[in-house]
């Protein structure tokens, strides 16, 4: 196939293909004869099924597969002696494809945008600050009140105490529509949380103020997408007997609470408490040294940049950011957003820094092992509990969503390694400083 070269500007290019009808041809015998050994037809010998009848019974969809091929060949050839990287999927079009009929020579046009070349980059001038935190007592301690508060118990308040919000009841209760009561609507010694929303809407809000020894009936309405359809869209009476009203009691800090969370005592869970804080503390100092290094490359180095993968990048950012300002809106039934000159900022600083990413992680042989895969599949899958197994066959069969968890991974490994030659120190600062700093990155 003939290859000429139509637009070179900048990071565009664009290319004509001639393959001649005679091209064509002989392509398509050549899949003829190929497949002639192990073709059985009626009247014939298996492989003895002559060409010219061959031709007119399978030509036309061979010619199809030949056309493709052809084009297919040329585009690999192309990229393989130009060393060029297509931004996106090359535009490929048939010329008069319309008019084309058999015999005729085949015209296709090539466009595409071509990957910039990326500068090589010297990092061990780059300077970052890595902030450290230590868990001090106080951020323990904290902590530890927090885990006392998750395991506590409840204690009878004083005999003729109102309930609360937040105190937990103890009762027996019957539920009734239309003066007869209905299957699961009944418990007896039933523990409550008022506030926990556990009962249907209005319930709980009808036993706040009640007391131990009081019988009290609530009126409620089942809602009218209810799950049992005898009971959707009714009102009900649930006649109620109230055996206790018990107050919120935070548990003990000591080794029985140690042991709750399975520790040995106090003094193991503090350590573990402190090793937890200390990993959360660098996950957060780790975010702000990357932001570092991203603003010192996107000022270190520059390249052109290929404008359809600035394009779709500004027009995701505004299409993301319009659908937070608009939460209600879930689906894309709405009038086109027009990036705006920050959205194109924003998308020109990604794109660069996503092409430099990509190079550098490729030069340095990055890649994301499948332990680390498995395990990005395994925390996502976490989100969807007892469908853990469909999810794990749907990211299998899903390429998109493979590449989805592996950018991420990919991204901090490339970040590692840059910042393995980067002059790094380090500077101890305040869980509030960090927590200052990590706003200070959401802000920008």
């Amino acid at each position: 196939m003939q290859v000429t070269e139509t637009q070179n500007e900048g990071l565009k290019r664009a290319y004509e293909m001639m393959l001649t009808a005679q091209e064509l041809d002989d392509k398509v015998n050549a899949k003829l004869a190929e497949a002639q050994p192990e073709i059985e037809m009626k009247g014939f010998r298996k492989g003895k099924v002559p060409m010219a009848l061959l031709k007119k019974q399978f030509g036309q969809r061979l010619l199809g597969e030949a056309m493709q091929e052809a084009v297919d060949e040329a585009m690999n050839k192309h990229f393989e002696d130009s060393g060029d990287r297509p931004a996106l999927q090359p535009q490929v079009e048939m010329v008069g494809a319309e008019d084309w009929k058999e015999g005729d020579d085949m015209k296709v046009t090539m466009t595409y945008e071509a990957l910039p070349e990326i500068p090589e980059v010297d990092f061990s001038g780059v300077e970052l600050e890595r902030l450290v935190v230590k868990a001090d007592d106080a951020a323990v301690d904290e902590a530890l009140a927090s885990l006392a508060e998750t395991a506590q118990d409840f204690a009878d308040r004083k005999k003729g105490s109102k309930a609360k919000e937040g105190d937990q009841i103890v009762f027996d209760f019957v539920g009734k529509v239309d003066g007869e009561a209905f299957e699961g609507g009944a418990a007896e010694d039933y523990p409550l949380v008022l506030g926990s929303g556990s009962f249907i809407p209005g319930f709980e809000d009808q036993l706040i103020g009640v007391k131990a020894d009081e019988q009290k009936d609530v009126t409620v309405t089942f809602p009218e997408e209810y799950g049992a359809e005898n009971l959707a869209g009714k009102e009900a009476v649930f006649e109620c007997t109230i055996k206790a009203v018990k107050e919120p009691k935070a548990a003990e800090i000591d080794d029985e609470l140690a042991k709750k969370f399975g520790s040995e005592d106090l003094a193991a869970l503090k350590s573990q408490v402190s090793e937890r804080l200390e990993a959360e503390y660098a996950g957060a100092a780790r975010q702000v040294l990357k932001r570092q290094l991203l603003d010192k490359l996107d000022t270190l180095v520059s390249f052109d940049l290929p404008p359809s993968l600035v394009e779709a990048e500004a027009q995701q950012i505004a299409h993301q950011l319009w659908h937070e300002e608009h939460p209600d809106v879930h689906d894309h039934n709405h009038d086109k957003i027009e990036p705006t000159d920050e959205h194109n900022k924003l998308a020109e600083r990604r794109v660069r820094l996503g092409l430099l990413l990509a190079e550098l992680g490729q030069k340095a042989e990055v890649e994301v092992t499948d332990a680390e895969m498995t395990q990005a599949i395994m925390n996502q899958a976490r989100q969807y509990p007892g469908q853990e197994r469909q999810f794990f066959e749907f990211i299998q069969q899903n390429q998109q969503m493979q590449q989805q968890l592996r950018a991420p991974i990919f991204e901090d490994k490339v970040i590692d390694h840059v910042v393995e030659q980067a002059k790094v120190s380090e500077k101890e600062i305040s869980k509030d400083d960090l927590q200052k700093a990590v706003e200070a990155l959401e802000d920008e």
